[in-house]
């Protein structure tokens, strides 16, 4: 990331960045008044359109690590790096097929709700307590990589720019729940596609043109996959993926049960299907290109900061940084929401208070907002002081790796099958996590089995696949359930077969204000008009033709659907949005 210090941001860009920020912060302010009840705060309400949740589950899935990475594969290896981010085409899609209707179909509050209708109490609390600590972690490693970029870019220590961006996240997340969550989101991905769609002319051209960038590439840079990540790994990354998407990642589940119906969650997948199908070669086309114009790089890691700093103009350069800090808002304010939503729900509601009130509930669900924040935010301070950060990352996709099938496995058969009982899930998840300890001990980080070399994280998730299928399987059909468990448990498929709208709870209802149901159209549009009136301001100093061009573009594109969405709300107005998630 140091690399961006290769051009001093000029104030344009601290111009963009600051009032970037800014209106992260209004989005909060904005949503606060309507976070009455429990639901406005953790679900929306269940009336995010479909199109919002969606564009939010798209960028809560990837952080600035995928650009540093995947940019880092692209620039050395070539197109197996988009190959490798594709893999969450297939799980995507076998997420939404198999699972985005159950999802909302299981009226549930929080991502492990239902495992205590399904299973237990014990399984339930278990499985919230194995969550909250890995995300935390991982969500502070997220801190110091967010913290170093805009350290650079604003030329702030490392301590103030962690604690500056994790300040700003928490507080819109704080202040307006999921509905600012999901706004953000939006607008974060409005900021990310602008400025990745300029690069990529940008690149090519800089190559030399399209011709001369396919024809000077090395041999088999085109390949979809390379001796390094062949195909028996692309595979263990679509089942990997395919568990976590339909499972684990409790902020995109999230995305599935916030909705109006359950066709909308069906939506909100095949959306993020089409956007990282689309989105991935725009991101990371530019990193290849580079090898034409940025050769011998001691460090592939520096990629994308040395592209941005070498083709974009000012104004673009902070909007860039923008959209890169963007990246892991998102997934940072997703988490914060979602572990709040679990610890308030599953762990306050469940065990301390049950009869809390909704006033209350959105009491703890914002005090446990900032208890995650500032645990992230402590952790990430430790860590940056040791200058462990990147070791614990590395463990901490490994470990990511043990976790996935002895959890996720569970709560998916859970979701399908009538047979999987309590004491197979809890031998599942205590097996699989077993075999994944024991191989991440005694087990170095590529070995050769069956006769082919293998990536640890590869056969740790196949190992403790296995061993979760292995350990419910035999529990099943050793400890049945009895007659009350399978009468729970045909209680709770029941309700999974029953459409939204047939039970008397699915009646939407407006927010405990009175006010008409929030229509995003009208925040989203003015968020853009802002945007764009910003790269507008900067014109006369941008220094240079091409760079004013470049600026009026982006401006006045930003400005004009911003305008179409403004007059989408002012003309439809909340009531027609009502009418479409009656």
């Amino acid at each position: 990331m140091m690399m961006l210090a290769m051009r001093t941001l000029t104030w344009p860009d601290k111009f963009i960045l600051i009032g970037y920020f800014v209106l992260m912060l209004g989005i909060g302010a904005y949503f606060y008044r309507y976070m009455r009840g429990m639901k406005d705060y953790f679900t929306g309400g269940n009336v995010i359109p479909w199109w919002l949740s969606g564009v939010s589950f798209y960028m809560a899935s990837f952080s600035a690590f995928a650009f540093v990475f995947y940019s880092s594969l692209a620039y050395k290896y070539g197109f197996v790096a988009i190959t490798l981010f594709w893999v969450t085409v297939p799980a995507t899609m076998i997420s939404a097929i198999f699972f985005s209707k159950r999802w909302r179909r299981a009226r549930i509050d929080s991502p492990v709700e239902y495992l205590e209708s399904r299973y237990s109490t014990t399984i339930r609390q278990l499985f919230a307590w194995h969550g909250i600590p890995v995300r935390i972690i991982d969500d502070s490693l997220k801190l110091i990589a967010t913290g170093t970029f805009l350290s650079v870019g604003l030329g702030l220590d490392l301590t103030q720019s962690m604690f500056w961006s994790g300040v700003i996240m928490l507080a819109y997340t704080f202040m307006g729940g999921l509905w600012a969550v999901a706004v953000t989101d939006f607008v974060q991905f409005v900021v990310l596609a602008a400025a990745v769609v300029v690069l990529l002319p940008l690149a090519v051209a800089k190559a030399g043109g399209a011709a001369t960038f396919l024809s000077s590439s090395p041999a088999g840079f085109f390949r979809l996959t390379s001796p390094e990540y062949p195909w028996k790994y692309v595979i263990c990354q679509v089942l990997l993926y395919s568990i976590a998407y339909s499972s684990i990642n409790w902020s995109l589940i999230q995305r599935y049960f916030c909705v109006p119906k359950e066709r909308d969650a069906y939506k909100v997948g095949w959306l993020v299907v089409v956007l990282n199908l689309v989105g991935t070669p725009i991101m990371f086309l530019p990193a290849m290109a580079a090898r034409q114009f940025l050769p011998a790089l001691g460090n592939e890691g520096q990629v994308y900061p040395m592209l941005c700093a070498a083709l974009l103009p000012v104004g673009m350069m902070g909007l860039m940084i923008a959209a890169m800090f963007s990246a892991t808002m998102s997934t940072l304010s997703s988490d914060y929401n979602v572990c709040a939503n679990v610890l308030t729900i599953d762990v306050y509601r469940r065990l301390i208070h049950p009869k809390a009130s909704q006033r209350e509930l959105v009491l703890v669900g914002r005090f446990m907002t900032l208890l995650v924040g500032v645990l992230s935010l402590g952790l990430a301070f430790v860590l940056a002081a040791t200058g462990k950060g990147e070791q614990q990352f590395r463990n901490m996709v490994t470990l990511f790796s043990i976790a996935t099938a002895p959890v996720g496995i569970p709560m998916l058969a859970g979701l399908l099958s009538k047979r999987t009982t309590n004491a197979g899930a809890l031998a599942g998840f205590l097996a699989g996590v077993a075999v994944g300890i024991a191989m991440f001990i005694h087990y170095p980080n590529e070995f050769t089995f069956l006769g082919s070399v293998w990536k640890r994280e590869n056969l740790l998730l196949l190992a403790t696949t296995l061993a979760t299928l292995a350990a419910m399987t035999a529990f099943n059909f050793l400890l049945p359930s009895g007659p009350a468990m399978r009468e729970r448990i045909a209680t709770f498929l029941a309700r999974l077969k029953t459409p939204i709208g047939q039970l008397p709870e699915d009646t939407i209802s407006a927010p405990a204000t009175g006010e008409k149901v929030v229509s995003p159209f009208r925040v989203v549009g003015m968020c853009n008009i802002l945007i764009g009136g910003m790269m507008l301001v900067i014109l006369p100093f941008s220094g240079s033709l091409m760079a004013a061009r470049m600026n009026l573009l982006i401006g006045a594109g930003l400005v004009v659907v911003g305008a179409l969405m403004t007059w989408l709300g002012r003309s439809k107005k909340a009531a027609a949005y009502e009418e479409n998630v009656r």
